[in-house]
């Protein structure tokens, strides 16, 4: 099964190349470009050449034993039950988070003053809120500044615009189920994690791993285009599969 994965997320990364596989894509409930079924598809795209060797290098390390602890049929129900759960919590976020950024721009365009401005830049771009003060100074002294006006509608909407239509591709979910599945069943080995120098224990490399990605996904770092959240969403999704067929595999006994 870790082979037929390898084998379709290749497949669709190779396609995704040369044919149009955008609807394919996760995006936020709300965008026209939504579609129930994107919640499986997602996991099966990948941006670019880097995004889909770490996922799958990711796969074809840790998913041969737990396969083989499992069988191909388990282990294939757990990779989409992460996948699909980190796409739904995610997604959750990215909608609530797009949903107040349209209601915050509508604040700007119907009341274009220095507070609407400065509660939808401190909001949605808190990196970048200080370059726009100079601009809510002038519309607090000039409330009919129309440049003013309408060069900041103009990048509100094409945030808006980006965030309502930005696609999110990748089996990093799956996999970070992956990883926390690994860390609670065979804890105690050892890992080679580049770059760390020295061999880690699987327990302590999953520790560090979630909250490395708690501690970005917190502090955004302008640029950082990974969904650290649903990093977290897989793993957490995976660690509730686990305890539910832990329970179940008790009362059987």
């Amino acid at each position: 099964m870790v082979r037929n994965l390898l084998i379709a997320n290749v497949v669709v990364f190779l396609a995704s190349r040369y044919l149009q596989l955008d609807l394919l894509a996760l995006y936020p409930i709300g965008s026209p470009l939504f579609w129930p079924w994107q919640f499986f598809t997602y996991m099966f795209m990948h941006a670019d050449t880097g995004h889909i060797f770490s996922n799958m290098i990711g796969l074809i390390s840790l998913g041969p034993l737990l396969e083989e602890r499992w069988g191909a049929k388990r282990f294939l129900t757990f990779w989409l039950i992460c996948g699909v759960g980190a796409g739904v919590l995610y997604n959750g976020l990215r909608t609530y988070e797009v949903h107040r950024m349209g209601q915050q721009l509508e604040a700007f365009r119907q009341e274009p003053t220095g507070v609407n401005l400065m509660n939808f830049a401190e909001t949605n771009l808190p990196d970048l809120a200080k370059t726009y003060e100079s601009s809510a100074v002038k519309l607090h002294d000039n409330p009919n500044d129309t440049y003013v006006i309408n060069n900041t509608l103009g990048r509100f909407e094409a945030l808006y615009e980006g965030s309502l239509n930005g696609p999110m591709v990748g089996a990093s979910g799956a996999l970070f189920g992956i990883i926390i599945a690994f860390g609670m069943l065979f804890p105690n080995t050892s890992l080679m994690v580049f770059p760390l120098p020295i061999p880690i224990k699987a327990k302590y490399f999953v520790i560090l791993y979630g909250l490395y990605e708690f501690f970005f996904g917190i502090r955004r770092i302008p640029g950082d285009n990974i969904a650290h959240f649903a990093h977290l969403g897989g793993m957490l999704v995976g660690f509730i599969v686990l305890q539910i067929w832990q329970r179940n595999r008790t009362r059987l006994y």
